[in-house]
This record gives C-alpha cells, sequence and structure tokens, in this order.
C-alpha cells in the first residue's frame, strides 16, 4: 500500500475506511509508504493536523532522489501531464505492485496505464 495526498487527507478528515485500510496494511506488511512529495503536498500546519502526524508516524517516507525524479520526469512526458506528486507515487507502486490509496484514481490510472505490464500490477483503492 502507497499513500497518496488523498489518503493523508481522508486520515485528517478521520475517514473510517482508510483508518481500517491502513491498519490492515501495519499488520499484513509493516509501514506503508509516503513519498516525501506527498507530504509537502497535504502538510500545512502541523498543530492543526493530529491525524495527519499520526498516520506519518506509522508510515515510511521515502525521499525523491535523482534517479526516481528522472522516472517520474519520463512518466509525466509519456502521460501528457504535469503533476510530480502523483508520479512519485505511481512509479514506486509499479516497482512493487502495491496498492494506492488515492482520491485521485483517474489521475493515477492515467499514469499506470503508461508504464505497462508493472503498471498492471498496481490496484489503485479510491477513497470515498
Amino acid at each position: 500500500m502507497i499513500h497518496d495526498a488523498g489518503a493523508l487527507i481522508a486520515a485528517e478528515r478521520n475517514h473510517a475506511a482508510f483508518w481500517r485500510a491502513h491498519r490492515s496494511c501495519l499488520t499484513a506488511g509493516g509501514p506503508p509508504p509516503a513519498p516525501a512529495p506527498v507530504v509537502a503536498q497535504a502538510w500545512r500546519d502541523g498543530a492543526r493536523q493530529a491525524q495527519s502526524a499520526r498516520i506519518l508516524n506509522g508510515c515510511e517516507v521515502p525521499v525523491l532522489d535523482h534517479a526516481l525524479a528522472r522516472r517520474v520526469g519520463a512518466l509525466l512526458g509519456q502521460a501528457a501531464t504535469s503533476n510530480p506528486v502523483d508520479g512519485t507515487v505511481a512509479v514506486p507502486a509499479a516497482d512493487l505492485g502495491a496498492v494506492i490509496v488515492t482520491s485521485d484514481p483517474g489521475d493515477i490510472q492515467h499514469l499506470l496505464d503508461r508504464l505497462g505490464p508493472a503498471g498492471r500490477r498496481v490496484e489503485v483503492a479510491p477513497l470515498r
């Protein structure tokens, strides 16, 4: 499981389905990643984001290094889109064959479709 910014927002809003999925992930395989650009997109005021802080304490926060940045940029070019945050979710999810918890399933799926067979191994779990 990989969290996008919508997942962090769902945590902040105490979205019950999100918390169930997050707990299941922790039980099944350990802390899910929330890529650093995702955190930057969702984080605003730590004093007012207690649930976001709580969820991030139970996540890995991988950095956006040079190699990943190039892969994300290439994907954005192929997909004719410009959201690097979604790209930093899609590329590692494809590498892992992970589930993406997202509030933007269409945008994420568009990127995954450009990743070929690796993108097809990813399940997109929309938040509703």
